[in-house]
C-alpha cells in the first residue's frame, strides 16, 4: 500500500479538530478519487479507501476517526453509483464500526457518512441490509437527540431503497424483525413498527405469509406506554385484519389462533380488546377450521366475561359476539353416535374449561358456561354424553347459586340432560307429554318428551340439596319446581318427587331421601304441596287431579298420596282437591289418635285460608248440590272441630253457616253413598299406609324429645 496516496496537506487536515478543515480535506479526496475513477485506476481507489479505513476510522484519535468517516463518504460520492459496488464493503464496514462508538458526536458523523454512502450505492447496499438495519435499530433509541435525528434520515433513505427494489428479501427481513420485536425500548419499537408499515405498503409483498412470526410481538407492543406507538400498532393490526378478511384462504389461522387466545387474557385492556376482536374475526373467517382449538377459545371468552371493571364493557360485548359465533359453528354434524369414536371436537378439554369457570364469581360467566353445555346437549348429545358424569354434579351444584339467572339456566341445562336421547330411557310411567325446546333454531317449539335415567338422578340430587340446605328449600324450591314443571311436564316432576320421598334408606349408586328423617320428608311435602295448590303454572295438573278419570289419574293420585302421608294436612288437602271426601273424613277422624302439635294447627289454619281461595271455589259450590256433599260437609265440620278458637275457625264456621237448610237442597240420589270420586282406588290400603307413616313421625318426635331431655340432664 502506498502511504503517500494522500498528500501531507490532506492528511494534516483530516486529523484537524475543526470540522471545516476536515471538510476541505474531504473535498480534495473527492476530487482525487473521481480522477482515479475516470482513469480506471482501481488500485489507487482501493488504497485510498483502505488507508482511510485502517489509519483513520480505526485510529485512537477521535479527530482522526471523524476525518476518516468524512473521507470515506467523499470516496463514495466521487465513485458514484456506477463505480461504487466493488468498494462498497470496504466503505461500509469501518463506518458501521464507528456507529457504536462511545462518543455521541462520532455516532452522529457515522450516521452522516452512512447516509452519503447509501445514497450513492442505492440497491447495491441491500446485501448489507442486515448490518445496516441492526445499526439503525440501535441508533433509533440512542440517548442523543442529534444521533436519533441523523439515524431517521438514513432510515427514510433505506426505506425508499427497499420500496423501489423488487428483489428485496422479505423472509430474511422478517427474521430480523422477529429477533428485535420483543424489545421494550419505545424508540426501537417505533422504529420496528414503522419498518413493518413500510413493508406492508409494498403491493408485491404478501405480508400475511409472515404474520404468524410477528403477531405475538405486535400484541405486546400494543401495550406500550407511548400513545403514539400504541396507535401505530393498532392501525397496523387493523390493516392486517382487513387483509385477512379480503383473502382468508391465504391465512394460517391454525398457526396464529393460540397467539390470539393467549393475548385475550392480557391484563391490558387495549391488548385484550384487540385480541378478542381478532378472535371474533378468526371465528368468522376461518369457520370450522378452528374448532380443534375450541377449548382455548372458550376459555379466553369466559375469562373475559368474568371481568367486572367498567372499562371492560366493550371488551365483554366483543367476547359475547365471539362466543355466539363459535357456538353457531358446532352443529349436529359433529355428533358421534358411535360411543367407540371420539368427537372431532376437543370435548375433554372443553369440559375441563367448563368445570373451571363454573367456579367463577361472575354471574355472566357461569350463565355462559351453562348455555354452552345446553348447546352441546342439543347439537351433539351423544358426543357430550361421554363426559356427562363429570358435568352432571357440577351443573347440579349451580342450583345453589345466589343468582336467579344462573339457577334458571341450570334448570334448562338439567332438563336437556334429563331428556337427552343419548341417555338410557327410564322404564317407568314417566316421560309423558311434551317439553319446550331450548334451541330457538328448531322448527317446532315442542317435542315429544322421553326422559332418561338422569331425570331420576336429578330429582334425588335435588331432594338431597333441599335436605342439606334448608334455605334452598324455603326460598328457592317454588321457583325451581315451577320451572321444572314448565320444562319437563308437571306430572313427571311431581310423580318423580313423590316416588323419591316414598323411598326409605339408600340403595347402591343412587341417592334417596333418608327414611330415618321424617321431619325433612314432612317439611318437603308441605312445601311441594303448597306449590301444587297455588302455582298458576300447575293449573292443568290440578284440573287433572280434580276432574281426571281412569286408571292413569288414579295411579297418579295414589303415587302422590303415599308420599303426601308424611304431612297430614297435605294429605287432607290432596283428598279435598281430588274430591275424595269420604277418605278425607276418615283421615280427620283419625287425627284424634295423634298428637296435635302447634305446627299441625298452624297448617290447618293455612288450609282454611286455602279453601277460601279461588282454587277451591268448586268445593264451596259442592256444599249446595254435590251428590257427595254429605262427606264434604262432615269433613269441613271435622276440620272445624280440630281448629282452636281463631280467625280461621270463625271463617270456616261462617262459611258452613252459609249453607242452606238441608231440606232446601236437592235430594241425594241413590248413588250418593260413595264419598270418593275415584272409585277404582283401594282407599283402605291408603288409609293404613297413612296411619303407618304418621306413627313413624310420632315415634320420631318422641325420640327427638328424649334425646333433647338426655342432653339437658347431661349438661
Amino acid at each position: 500500500m502506498n502511504p503517500t496516496i494522500l498528500s501531507p496537506a490532506i492528511i494534516r487536515m483530516l486529523h484537524d479538530k475543526l470540522y471545516e478543515r476536515r471538510k476541505v480535506a474531504a473535498l480534495e479526496i473527492e476530487k482525487q478519487v473521481r480522477s482515479y475513477a475516470n482513469e480506471g485506476s482501481s488500485i489507487q481507489i482501493q488504497e485510498t479507501v483502505t488507508l482511510l479505513a485502517r489509519d483513520y476510522t480505526l485510529s485512537q484519535n477521535p479527530n482522526s476517526r471523524k476525518g476518516g468517516l468524512i473521507g470515506l463518504a467523499a470516496c463514495a460520492i466521487a465513485l458514484g453509483s456506477q463505480n461504487i459496488q466493488p468498494y462498497l464493503e470496504s466503505l461500509l464496514k469501518p463506518v458501521l464500526i464507528c456507529s457504536s462508538d462511545q462518543d455521541s458526536r462520532m455516532r452522529y458523523f457515522a450516521c452522516e457518512s452512512l447516509y452519503n454512502i447509501v445514497k450513492v450505492s442505492r440497491s447495491d447496499t441491500l446485501p448489507y441490509f442486515n448490518e445496516l438495519f441492526d445499526v439503525l435499530s440501535k441508533l433509533s433509541s440512542d440517548p442523543d437527540t442529534n444521533v436519533r435525528n441523523g439515524s431517521e434520515l438514513l432510515d427514510r433513505l433505506l426505506k425508499d431503497i427497499v420500496t423501489e427494489t423488487p428483489a428485496f428479501d422479505v423472509a430474511a427481513f422478517v427474521l430480523l424483525l422477529r429477533e428485535r420485536f420483543y424489545t421494550k425500548k419505545p424508540h426501537t419499537r417505533r422504529f420496528l413498527v414503522q419498518w413493518l408499515i413500510c413493508i406492508m405498503s409494498i403491493p408485491e409483498i404478501d405480508t400475511l405469509a409472515f404474520l404468524r412470526e410477528l403477531l405475538d410481538a405486535l400484541f405486546l407492543i400494543l401495550g406500550d406506554s407511548s400513545k403514539e406507538i400504541r396507535n401505530m400498532c393498532q392501525n397496523m393490526l387493523n390493516e392486517f385484519l382487513v387483509k385477512i378478511g379480503d383473502t382468508p384462504q391465504r391465512v394460517d389461522f391454525n398457526g396464529m389462533i393460540n397467539i390470539v387466545v393467549g393475548h385475550c387474557q392480557s391484563p391490558d385492556t387495549l391488548i385484550k380488546g384487540t385480541a378478542l376482536e381478532w378472535l371474533h374475526k378468526f371465528i368468522k373467517y376461518a369457520g370450522p377450521q378452528i374448532l380443534p382449538f375450541a377449548s382455548g377459545i372458550v376459555g379466553a371468552i369466559l375469562s373475559t366475561l368474568a371481568c367486572e371493571e367498567p372499562e371492560h364493557k366493550n371488551v365483554k360485548e366483543t367476547a359475547k359476539m365471539a362466543n355466539q359465533s363459535l357456538m353457531k359453528l358446532i352443529g349436529s354434524n359433529y355428533d358421534q353416535k358411535d360411543q367407540e369414536h371420539e368427537s372431532s371436537l376437543p370435548l375433554k378439554e372443553m369440559v375441563s374449561v367448563f368445570k373451571q369457570y363454573l367456579y367463577s364469581k361472575s354471574t355472566v360467566t357461569k350463565c355462559a358456561v351453562i348455555r354452552w353445555i345446553s348447546h352441546l346437549l342439543v347439537q351433539i348429545p351423544y358426543s357430550i354424553f361421554n363426559h356427562i358424569e363429570q358435568l352432571f354434579p357440577e351443573v347440579m351444584r349451580m342450583l345453589t347459586d345466589h343468582a336467579d339467572e344462573v339457577v334458571l339456566k341450570t334448570l334448562e341445562c338439567l332438563a336437556e340432560i334429563a331428556s337427552s336421547p343419548a341417555g338410557k330411557p327410564i322404564d317407568s310411567k314417566l316421560s309423558v307429554g311434551t317439553r319446550q325446546n331450548l334451541n330457538a333454531s328448531t322448527q317446532s317449539l315442542t317435542s315429544p318428551l322421553v326422559l332418561n335415567v338422569y331425570f331420576t338422578k336429578f330429582i334425588h340430587h335435588l331432594l338431597e340439596l333441599f335436605k342439606t340446605d334448608n334455605n334452598l328449600l324455603e326460598v328457592r324450591s317454588t321457583f325451581i319446581i315451577r320451572q321444572l314443571c314448565a320444562l319437563l311436564n308437571a306430572e313427571n316432576v311431581f310423580r318423580a318427587i313423590a316416588e323419591a320421598l316414598c323411598v326409605e334408606g339408600k340403595k347402591e349408586d343412587e341417592l334417596f331421601v333418608d327414611g330415618e328423617n321424617p321431619k325433612f320428608c314432612a317439611h318437603a311435602v308441605k312445601k311441594i304441596n303448597s306449590i301444587l295448590m297455588t302455582s298458576s303454572e300447575l293449573q292443568e295438573l290440578r284440573d287433572k287431579l280434580k276432574n281426571g278419570e281412569g286408571s292413569e289419574t288414579s295411579d297418579f293420585f295414589c303415587c302422590l298420596y303415599k308420599s303426601w302421608c308424611h304431612n297430614a294436612v297435605a294429605t287432607i288437602t290432596l283428598c279435598l282437591l281430588t274430591q275424595n271426601y269420604q277418605q278425607c273424613c276418615q283421615l280427620l277422624n283419625k287425627f284424634s289418635d295423634f298428637e296435635l302439635t302447634v305446627e299441625f294447627l298452624l297448617e290447618l289454619d293455612k288450609l282454611v285460608q286455602l279453601l277460601e281461595s279461588p282454587i277451591f271455589a268448586f268445593l264451596r259450590l259442592q256444599l249446595l248440590e254435590s251428590p257427595c256433599r254429605r262427606y264434604l260437609t262432615k269433613s269441613l265440620y271435622s276440620l272445624l272441630m280440630l281448629l282452636p278458637q281463631s280467625r280461621s275457625f270463625d271463617t270456616l264456621c261462617h262459611r258452613l253457616n252459609c249453607v242452606p237448610n238441608p231440606h232446601l237442597l236437592p235430594e241425594l240420589s241413590e248413588h250418593s253413598n260413595s264419598g270418593n270420586r275415584l272409585d277404582d282406588v283401594d282407599f283402605d290400603e291408603l288409609f293404613q299406609h297413612f296411619v303407618t307413616v304418621q306413627r313413624q313421625h310420632a315415634a320420631f318426635r318422641k325420640h327427638k324429645r328424649l334425646q333433647a331431655s338426655a342432653a339437658i340432664h347431661a349438661t
